[in-house]
């Protein structure tokens, strides 16, 4: 009989828990885990003897489990630890020093990705469209760059599921500019990033694989009754229920576009994935203007693998499975060693 593979499901836990905590409690709730709950339950569908590790401050219980009970591949939910998002590379440093096949992205994929500044200097470079930007770090002189032209969207630098990020985040004159800089620097304790407003539509697009890549049919933020000067992805727009559903705001397969349009699409997104040495699978969020111009508006290394996020619904579209979906990244795992 053909041996299982032992995959070890990390995640990170909002608490401490014992090695062989089943996290049963927080799977039952529907909105707590629920990412974690779709890939253990397909993990285990592809036939894989699973085991789930939680960490939340310290990392003594992966070093014990590797000790003792050492994984063929581990697949990584970390995207925090001890509840800070720029340590979520750190973990995966050290899953590179343990020298064990892992899922998602490497570390540098996880700090370019991260740093909005960096890899928009990247892709720039790459001669991929990206908007006008500047960035502004903390305790050092703010001013409103001439190359940038009013309204221009303000972002903490380095922070992910648009956290920060709020309809105030666009400023449509010099005031509010500062304004949003100084409450980023101030409140947030972050350094910030301005860019400037891309009208368009708005497109989720999701490419996987190593040295063959598939790009996955896109998914569309359509904005709703939102006023046309307020259609960014704020958090609201992404996570509040009740204010998506007021506002009619909902993420929806693209639908046919024209194949000069969607040609240029996946040339963009292979192009970018290739820049940024990515080598498991992202997601881009990118804009459409009128004028049929391709911007990336940023990567997400590591984006959301639950059944209903812009990823599964879009590899879907294609005919993968869920199930096929997770194997993939897995098989990935050890391409990438």
């Amino acid at each position: 009989m053909k041996k299982k593979l032992k995959v070890l499901m990390l995640l990170a836990s909002p608490y401490n828990r014992p090695r062989g905590y089943d996290y049963q409690a927080e799977f039952n709730d529907p909105d707590n885990m629920y990412t974690e709950k779709d890939v253990l339950f397909a993990l285990q569908a592809n036939g894989y003897e699973v085991s789930i590790l939680g960490l939340h401050n310290t990392l003594d219980p992966l070093l014990e489990e590797i000790k003792e009970n050492k994984p063929d591949v581990i697949f990584n939910l970390m995207e925090v630890f001890n509840n800070k998002t720029q340590f979520e590379k750190n973990v995966v440093a050290l899953l590179e020093l343990l020298e064990i096949p892992y899922t998602g992205a490497s570390s540098d994929n996880a700090f370019i990705c991260n740093n909005k500044g960096l890899n928009k200097q990247i892709l720039n470079f790459h001669r991929i469209k990206i908007p006008r930007f500047t960035t502004f770090y903390r305790n050092h002189r703010v001013w409103l760059p001439k190359k940038l032209k009013l309204p221009v969207v303000i972002k903490p630098l380095c922070e992910e599921a648009s956290r920060g990020i709020s309809q105030a985040s666009i400023a449509d004159s010099e005031e509010l500019f500062f304004e949003r800089v100084k409450f980023i620097h101030e409140k947030m304790d972050m350094d910030a990033i301005v860019e400037e407003y891309i009208e368009g539509r708005e497109f989720y697009i999701s490419v996987i694989g190593s040295k063959r890549l598939s790009v996955l049919p896109a998914r569309e933020m359509q904005f709703g009754e939102l006023p046309e000067d307020a259609r960014i992805a704020t958090y609201k727009a992404k996570w509040d229920d009740k204010y998506r559903t007021k506002w009619g705001i909902k993420s929806v397969c693209a639908g046919k576009l024209p194949d000069q349009v969607e040609r240029e699409i996946v040339d963009v997104c292979k192009r970018a994935y290739r820049a940024l040495n990515i080598r498991s699978y992202v997601r881009f969020d990118i804009r459409l203007t009128n004028e049929g111009r391709v911007y990336i508006i940023e990567p997400n290394a590591n984006p959301c693998i639950a059944r209903e996020d812009e990823v599964a619904q879009s590899a879907a579209k294609i005919g993968m499975s869920y199930e096929q979906l997770i194997k993939k990244i897995v098989m990935l795992a050890f391409q990438k060693k």
